[in-house]
């Protein structure tokens, strides 16, 4: 278990563990760890953890995405950051701002990465052309 996945580990709100399974919406507060088998959708501000010998499919909508040894398939849209550690699988499209991608994952997808969590700016106008004046053309 890696340093970063102990740490996650004492922070976990809820857990579903190896041999459990779920199929459905998932929408949770603080942090969640998939170990088990899981099917539908997740939708968080929060931080998701996917463990060691999880099989998630899901479309995935949270604030930090963390696949730890999982297999997810699936889109994963994450506000702050994305991290696939080794041994992860993951088959799908991921948007983020931030990504962490360690050797050994297998990754088959695209990323677009876009700062999610904020507006876009607005486009900025054209300023007027030379050709256009409220006054009448010499001649």
């Amino acid at each position: 278990m890696s340093r970063r996945e102990e740490m996650n580990t004492n922070e976990i709100n809820a857990l579903l563990g190896r041999g459990s399974s779920f199929e459905g919406k998932l929408s949770f507060e603080g942090t969640v760890r998939i170990e088990g088998a899981f099917s539908g959708e997740i939708h968080t501000n929060d931080t998701l953890v996917i463990g060691q010998g999880a099989d998630v499919k899901a479309q995935i909508f949270a604030g930090n995405v963390i696949v730890s040894g999982g297999t997810v398939t699936g889109n994963i849209h994450a506000k702050h950051m994305i991290e696939l550690e080794k041994e992860a699988t993951v088959r799908g499209d991921l948007e983020t701002p931030a990504l962490r991608i360690e050797k050994g994952v297998i990754f088959q997808g695209s990323c677009r990465m876009e700062n999610l969590g904020q507006p876009r700016p607005a486009e900025v106008a054209a300023p007027p052309s030379a050709a256009s004046t409220d006054r009448p053309a010499r001649r």
